[in-house]
């Protein structure tokens, strides 16, 4: 007997929960206690080495993926690693090692930097996706495909 119930594919429209937790146990999100996402496959909510974990899933069944943070959103340049002077922080922030720190770029974009070290003079920030570094455990359960 064949399973014949829908699937995740490459253009889904796609109901689910989804939780990633740290190798630590510590979990970095989580959208069962919440409403569910909702999203097509490939229109970027998701990273696309995350959507591609979801590819095959079917409704209802509560899946258990693991998986290296770099494998997911991409490996980790040392390049990013950059020492910032403490003037450059948004105001007010009191900046301490593992905190992450949303950063305006040039083009008017937001991005995150999680800081290292800090010293009286600077700060070192790690703009590598703040999970890159980690093992994960990814939890996904589709509720509905359409």
């Amino acid at each position: 007997m064949s399973d014949e119930s829908p699937r995740v594919g490459a253009r889904s429209r796609v109901t689910l929960h989804l939780s990633i937790t740290l190798d630590d146990g510590t979990e970095a999100l989580s959208s069962f206690d919440a409403e569910p996402l909702i999203f097509t496959m490939g229109d970027g909510t998701l990273a696309p080495k995350l959507e591609a974990l979801l590819l095959g899933l079917s409704v209802g069944v509560d899946t258990l993926l693991l998986a290296e943070g770099a494998a997911v959103f991409g490996p980790v340049d040392p390049g990013l690693v950059q020492d910032l002077p403490r003037g450059e922080l948004p105001a007010g922030c009191a900046p301490t090692p593992g905190q992450v720190i949303v950063f305006d770029t040039p083009g008017g974009q937001e991005t995150p930097g999680m800081v290292v070290a800090v010293s009286d003079q600077q700060v070192r920030v790690d703009f590598n996706h703040p999970l890159a570094r980690r093992g994960l455990r990814v939890r996904a359960q589709v509720v509905a495909l359409g």
